[in-house]
């Protein structure tokens, strides 16, 4: 599997990321957000956590205008892979590859600590390596955290099986205690938790390291 991990300026989680996807066996390509084409072969593209742009407008847009957001949506559209995670996934809803939005955390304030996360899914490539149902311990750190959605949208969500992690016990407000969402192909994962910190035990948890394991073996040759 290769993977292209994009880089923006206030990106503060693309090395870690990065290590995630090389510690399950991938062929890491790390891809800065002015260049205009993913490299040849891209398998799966990782967008990572932190402040793109140090978060000046709405989080993450800025990033989705940048010269690579074109070149990501355009991989996706042909059914590519690709995973947002905290950041990533505010610069997927900027993009319009998933839908809804991420709000300022209910409590105001910003929240770095482990959460309890419950696997709704395993019909994806990012979640068939967990159990239905399985509990998970997962850091997260954001501001802006509060996924948020008309009612429409989170019915058509919840009855397609397109929520792919709620939290245990909500910690930023978040519609439905919905942590992370999958496109209608199952193929575009967004969510706030990050498992890229939890695939060592110094991280205090392995419980993210599973969800590179199943990218992996889901692009193994037959």
């Amino acid at each position: 599997m290769k993977a292209a991990v994009i880089t923006f300026p206030g990106a503060n989680w693309d090395r870690d990321l990065a290590q995630a996807f090389a510690q399950a066996g991938a062929d890491v390509v790390r891809v800065w957000h002015k260049d205009s084409a993913l490299p040849e072969g891209t398998d799966i593209v990782g967008i990572p956590g932190g402040f793109s742009f140090g978060d000046y407008l709405r989080c993450g847009a800025i990033a989705a205008r940048s010269p690579i957001a074109k070149a990501v949506v355009e991989f996706a559209g042909k059914g590519g892979h690709v995973l947002g995670i905290c950041n990533g996934f505010q610069v997927l809803l900027e993009m319009g590859l998933l839908p809804g939005a991420l709000m300022r955390n209910a409590n105001l304030r910003f929240m770095c600590k482990p959460v309890g996360l419950r696997v709704e899914t395993t019909d994806s490539a990012f979640t068939s390596g967990y159990a239905q149902g399985a509990e998970l311990t997962i850091p997260i750190a954001h501001h802006d955290g509060n996924f948020t959605a008309d009612a429409e949208t989170v019915a058509r969500l919840q009855g397609e099986g397109r929520v792919a992690f709620r939290y245990s016990d909500n910690p930023n407000g978040s519609v439905g205690d919905i942590a992370g969402i999958l496109s209608g192909n199952r193929r575009v994962l967004g969510m706030m938790p990050h498992p890229e910190r939890a695939v060592a035990p110094i991280h205090g948890s392995t419980d993210g390291r599973r969800m590179f394991d199943a990218l992996m073996s889901a692009f193994a040759p037959a």
